[in-house]
């Protein structure tokens, strides 16, 4: 009974509706449906110029009206009469629905009505790379009885200073190879010297947690710089300041005034120790790499870090700042890339190495273009002509007679004065120094390039 009920009330609800039936054959109906679907899927192409042909000719409201021999107006696109075409037998008026007549529609010959479809970007020009002569190995200098692990020439180009596993730092002469002095006050491996161009002093890093200034005029140790947590891994000279930065397995870089042996700031934000650091007077006046593969700037007027690159997939262990551009480079085994200062906008990538990369360096060319020079842990040195990217050699370092053959990863690199030669730190317990071949000729030595085949998504 409840459900009979419940029939009897749906049915008289539903019931009205038999009157609200649109009638089948309504052709006017049918049309305004039409125009209102035409209207809400085409209206953003009404006014495409399309020819009228043989087939859509038959249809009343396709056909566009012929135009008036001595006025030559345009003729509107099929689209357009459409949407603006009064009924069809019906005499011209306003359009039915909600369609509003727009202005009559440009020629189909205006060049703004005509689509060209531009790429996204240009297909980069890739520079022809210049020639270079190859290096090839000068003098060999032993001596040490451990891991040379880092290399520095004096700023008069006379002598130069070497250190590592045996924690003696010994003084070089650059012209004849000849050992000067040894100076010993470390405990555990030296793995950073830098010289200064504006006092006779020597800074030392250690992995005894000390950094140590030295009196090149007394040969003994004047300062200690104390605050790392754990051993010192880098460390760098300001080239106009009185200060240096070091940066060390605790993560932190930390800036310290030359001559108080005060601290002045403590950057932290990496996550893994620190391998490498670089320095320049203008912006960012510090540049830190680490094992996190992050590469960091710091702003040193405000203290902190002002950008940070995340684009590396492998540890940082170089870095190397231009000479003459404003540019620095980063080398890591996935990738050597080029960024532009002061904001680090990424420029290119340098490829062909596929090692890890312990030191780098950038050599100014006579030409007016520069090499980039990179040392790995299997015992390769690299050169790249920099503009272009090209690897113009490979040279393999040969262990001495008395090392293992696997004892011959490149640690640290250096350049003379000049940039005439090139002094490695390397695992042999050796300190190499090469040249460029003067007997070297485009003839003798092709330059052997190939422009390779781009697309718009890679940087040369």
């Amino acid at each position: 009974m409840a459900v009979r009920k419940s029939l009897k009330r749906t049915h008289d609800l539903f019931v009205g509706n038999e009157e609200l039936k649109r009638v089948e054959d309504d052709p006017r109906g049918t049309e305004m449906m039409v125009r209102m679907k035409l209207h809400d899927e085409y209206e953003h192409v009404r006014d495409v110029p399309e020819q009228v042909n043989d087939e859509n000719a038959a249809v009343p409201f396709l056909r566009a009206a012929i135009s008036d021999d001595a006025t030559k107006e345009a003729l509107p696109s099929a689209i357009t009469q459409m949407l603006t075409d009064g009924e069809h037998g019906q005499k011209p008026g306003p359009a039915v629905g909600p369609v509003v007549p727009l202005a009559a529609p440009k020629a189909p010959a205006d060049p703004s009505t005509q689509i060209q479809v531009r790429p996204l970007r240009e297909r980069p020009d890739v520079p022809k790379p210049i020639w270079h002569p190859p290096w090839k190995l000068m003098r060999v200098t032993s001596g040490h009885e451990g891991w040379v692990r880092t290399v520095a020439c004096d700023p008069t180009n006379e002598w130069f200073a070497s250190s590592g596993n045996d924690r003696l730092i010994k003084i070089w002469d650059l012209a004849s190879g000849t050992l000067k002095l040894s100076l010993t006050g470390h405990v555990s491996t030296v793995r950073a010297v830098a010289i200064s161009d504006r006092h006779p002093y020597l800074f030392s890093a250690s992995e005894d947690c000390e950094v140590k200034c030295w009196d090149l005029e007394q040969n003994m140790v004047i300062r200690n710089y104390h605050g790392h947590l754990s051993g010192v891994y880098t460390l760098v000279l300001h080239p106009t300041l009185n200060i240096l930065a070091t940066g060390g397995r605790d993560g932190s870089v930390r800036i310290w005034d030359m001559r108080t042996k005060t601290g002045i700031f403590v950057f932290t934000g990496h996550t893994n120790a620190i391998c490498s650091l670089a320095s320049q007077a203008s912006e960012p006046q510090f540049i830190s790499g680490s094992m996190d593969r992050m590469v960091r700037l710091w702003d040193l007027a405000a203290g902190k870090c002002s950008v940070t690159l995340t684009n590396h997939k492998k540890s940082i262990r170089a870095l190397a700042t231009h000479p003459m551009e404003y540019t620095f480079v980063s080398c890591s085994s996935d990738n050597n890339k080029v960024w532009k200062c002061p904001k680090g906008a990424f420029e290119r990538n340098i490829q062909g190495h596929n090692a890890i990369v312990n030191c780098c360096t950038i050599r100014e060319g006579q030409q007016g273009s520069s090499q980039l020079i990179a040392g790995t842990d299997n015992g390769y040195l690299h050169f790249w002509d920099w503009k272009s990217g090209h690897k113009f050699q490979s040279l393999e370092a040969i262990p001495q007679p008395g090392s293992m053959s696997a004892e011959n990863a490149i640690f640290d690199m250096t350049l003379d004065q000049s940039g005439s030669r090139l002094i490695t730190a390397e695992c042999d317990k050796t300190v190499k120094i090469y040249r460029e071949d003067p007997n070297a000729t485009p003839e003798t030595h092709p330059l052997n390039w190939k422009a390779p085949k781009l697309n718009t998504d890679h940087r040369y």
